[in-house]
C-alpha cells in the first residue's frame, strides 16, 4: 500500500493513496446544535445506542444512566457540577458542568468510556441520518 496515513481530527487513521493538497483540508460541515467546543473544532452529539437517541438535555441523560444503574452524586463543594456515581462502593463517577450547554467533547467521551456498549459521541450530520 503506497500513500501517506493522516490522523483525522477523531484520532482515527485514513490512508490517501493519491495525495494532492485538497484531500488534506479538512472540510468541517455546518456547525450544528451540539455541545459547546474549542474554537474550530467539530460539535458532537452523545447518542444512546439501544435507541438511538440523540441525547439533548440532562433530563433525558439521567433517565438513560438511571437505566444502567447511575445515580446523581449530591455534590454541596462544587455546585457547578452534576456529578452521578453508580454505587458507594465504586470509584466510577461522570463530573458534567451544571448547564448542558457546556458540555464539552470530554465529558461526552467520559460517558462512552464508563458505558461502553450504551453510548456513542457522533457528529451531528451523521447521529440525523442513523435516527429513525
Amino acid at each position: 500500500m503506497s500513500g501517506v496515513w493522516v490522523f483525522g481530527k477523531n484520532g482515527v487513521t485514513r490512508l490517501i493513496t493519491n495525495p494532492t493538497r485538497e484531500s488534506f483540508e479538512q472540510r468541517d460541515p455546518p456547525h450544528a446544535a451540539g455541545t459547546a467546543t474549542a474554537p474550530g473544532a467539530r460539535p458532537r452529539v452523545l447518542v444512546y445506542l439501544p435507541s438511538n437517541q440523540v441525547i439533548r438535555s440532562y433530563d433525558e441523560l439521567e433517565e438513560r444512566l438511571a437505566e444502567l444503574g447511575w445515580t446523581r452524586y449530591p455534590n454541596s463543594e462544587n455546585p457547578e457540577l452534576i456529578q452521578f456515581h453508580r454505587s458507594d462502593s465504586s470509584t466510577h463517577l461522570i463530573s458534567l458542568p451544571k448547564r448542558f450547554s457546556k458540555l464539552k467533547n470530554f465529558h461526552l467521551y467520559d460517558i462512552v468510556l464508563k458505558n461502553r456498549s450504551f453510548f456513542q459521541v457522533r457528529d451531528p450530520t451523521t447521529a440525523q441520518h442513523h435516527q429513525r
